[in-house]
């Protein structure tokens, strides 16, 4: 089965860039930079990564970026992020990164977008762009403000996102800052209904317009949002080893994906911060296939949701679903 996840041509959508920073990344660019970071060793990073709620993640997140300082440190970060997800079978990637975490250390647009584009050029078998995303745990006029200095820097952003604590950061607050990118003609993406409730859900469709759910699994809890999910076929990013390393679910026996797909949703699978939670997205794959049951076509189904549900032009998302049934006739003969 792993031969087969790999060669399935594939679609990620929900991976934040500085969520794939590798613990011996991490100390060879602390070196670098001459950062002290809280861990003496290794051993020190892998027990910190023991968590038990998306705080206590983001608390280890936010200490690890700031190892992040040049723009060759963005390249090398994007630049190993493609190439492991290219040996997955990715062919197109819509990449979450948070400007905010480093204009606040003092890191320019300049230096990350330099860095990140850089890479995605110098990785020409896999299209791929950047999502702007506002951290939800700053105010709303703080992502107005981030949105204003990323103004001159977008190219390559295909969309803006939001992230970081859910929990008592509703959508609503950052209406202005969403309003601000669909002026500039960015699209709409969020994170929605992961430790929030499903009015989280309703509100980051309606207030922010957005075109895609990021997680989405505590819509299940309504009735009548599924419904409207699956009617409207609203995609939803769904990251089954995310999910499980922060005690949303707890084990993959337990997630809510066969049920989502059983009602008819638009769901994909992506990997969301790899390198803290022990898998990219061949992993979340294998899982699902592990420990789901998932077949082949199951598997197909969900590689093909990600292609149609990128932001990707018709003609590339054409050309990627011909490689997918390429590669399923392949393995069928």
């Amino acid at each position: 089965m792993r031969d087969f996840i790999v060669t399935l041509p594939k679609a990620e959508l929900h991976l934040h860039i500085e969520g794939t920073l590798e613990p011996g990344m991490m100390f060879e660019l602390a070196d670098r930079n001459s950062y002290d970071l809280p861990f003496e060793s290794l051993r020190d990073v892998e027990a910190a990564y023991r968590f038990t709620d998306l705080q206590s993640f983001l608390d280890i997140y936010y200490q690890g970026a700031a190892v992040l300082q040049t723009e060759q440190d963005f390249y090398e970060l994007m630049r190993a992020y493609l190439d492991r997800a290219g040996a997955d079978g990715v062919r197109h990637a819509e990449i979450f990164f948070d400007p905010q975490t480093h204009t606040e250390r003092g890191v320019g647009f300049e230096v990350f977008m330099s860095g990140f584009r850089a890479a995605m050029a110098d990785t020409p078998n896999i299209s791929s762009s950047l999502i702007l995303c506002f951290l939800r745990h700053l105010s709303g006029a703080d992502a107005v403000e981030a949105m204003a200095m990323a103004e001159p820097h977008l190219e390559g952003v295909v969309a803006v996102g939001l992230d970081s604590s859910e929990k008592g950061n509703p959508p609503e607050l950052f209406e202005e800052a969403y309003a601000m990118a669909r002026e500039l003609g960015l699209r709409a993406v969020a994170h929605a209904g992961e430790e929030g409730p499903p009015e989280y859900v309703e509100a980051a469709l309606d207030v922010l317009g957005a075109e895609r759910i990021d997680h989405g699994i505590r819509s299940l809890e309504k009735p009548p949002l599924v419904e409207r999910l699956r009617k409207d076929q609203v995609p939803i990013t769904v990251c089954p080893l995310s999910n499980v390393a922060l005690r949303v679910v707890d084990r993959i026996e337990d997630h809510p994906l066969p049920e989502m797909m059983g009602r008819g949703l638009q769901v994909s699978v992506n990997s969301d911060d790899p390198a803290y939670f022990g898998g990219y997205i061949g992993e979340n794959y294998l899982g699902l296939a592990e420990k789901l049951g998932f077949g082949r076509d199951e598997l197909a189904k969900i590689a093909r949701n990600s292609i149609n549900s990128s932001f990707a032009e018709a003609l590339r998302k054409a050309e990627l679903i011909t490689q997918l049934e390429e590669a399923l006739s392949s393995d069928e003969g």
